[in-house]
């Protein structure tokens, strides 16, 4: 079995029973479950920062490998597959696999940032070039963050 395989049955098996509510950590915090959930339709969203995201979306950097995007979106189409059976069990199912992408995500950035502060930390010096890489993997994903 290749390493990329064994990392990704290690991945699921630390990812089961993962919500975006205990991502969250609202699972300690009753409150958090009252505060209501943005409006994702159509003309419910604010206009603040729409002037930005256009301009973001020239430079997004892609947030996933192509494989791992890939994997990601080949879940997504199992799930909603059988939402018709059991829509229950599928909404689950979808909350966990949108926690999983989001613990990913920050693990990527996490690892970003510990890799600059190693450098910082050995005293060497971080390029500007790998700042300015880094910053705009930021300001994309924080753009598409704005902009949903």
């Amino acid at each position: 079995m290749d390493d990329t395989k064994k990392m990704k049955e290690k991945e699921e098996d630390t990812d089961a029973g993962l919500t975006t509510a205990t991502l969250a950590g609202a699972a300690a915090r009753p409150e958090a479950r009252a505060v209501a959930a943005p409006s994702f339709g159509v003309g419910g969203g604010s206009s603040a920062g729409a002037a930005t995201a256009p301009a973001m979306d020239k430079q997004a950097v892609p947030l996933f490998s192509t494989d791992e995007a890939k994997d990601f979106r080949a879940r997504w189409d199992t799930i909603q597959a059988s939402f018709v059976d059991e829509p229950r069990r599928v909404v689950e199912q979808a909350d966990s696999l949108v926690a999983v992408a989001m613990k990913r995500l920050a693990e990527m950035f996490a690892a970003e940032r510990a890799r600059l502060e190693g450098q910082w930390d050995r005293g060497d010096d971080v390029s500007t070039e790998d700042l300015r890489l880094a910053l705009q993997r930021y300001r994309s994903f924080f753009g598409r963050i704005l902009s949903v």
